[in-house]
């Protein structure tokens, strides 16, 4: 085996072993405004109606459709930190406040619903420790106030 071979080898082993970074997705579009997005019925129809091929898709919306599929499906392991975050915060809306538009989404992009069901599971213990947190803070002032 010659050097060059031997090189190329090493070279793809070190690849697929995790010592180069993983490529991300496009940081072209992350300085979107996703709370300006959230807030307008208008623009958000416009984004979700892109994704499920109900109407044109604006530049950073076609970035977005193209690369959905793969980032469900290697759980966004090609997004930036800003681009996860993003995501969670855009999911989160819509689940909380779009229910019929994200029974959509996950039926054209055959997920399984199990992203929903941890952030539902997440939010209600998070729910839960406010609650508790709340009831401590209120007995703490409450025996404050019979001393």
């Amino acid at each position: 085996m010659d050097i060059t071979t031997l090189s190329f080898i090493f070279m793809c082993l070190l690849y697929h072993g995790g010592c180069f970074p993983t490529p991300t997705y496009t940081t072209k579009y992350d300085n979107v405004n996703i709370d300006q997005i959230l807030a307008s019925e208008r623009l958000l129809a416009g984004y979700v109606n892109c994704l499920l091929d109900l109407g044109p898709c604006t530049p950073d919306g076609k970035e977005l459709k193209s690369n959905l599929p793969d980032a469900i499906a290697n759980d966004c392991k090609n997004c930036t930190e800003r681009q996860r975050e993003g995501a969670d915060k855009v999911m989160h809306y819509i689940i909380d406040n779009r229910p019929d538009d994200w029974n959509k989404l996950e039926q054209k992009y055959e997920s399984d619903g199990s992203y929903k069901r941890q952030y539902l599971e997440s939010k209600q213990i998070t729910e839960r420790k406010t609650e508790e947190k709340d009831m401590n803070s209120s007995q703490i002032n409450s025996d404050k106030n019979k001393e």
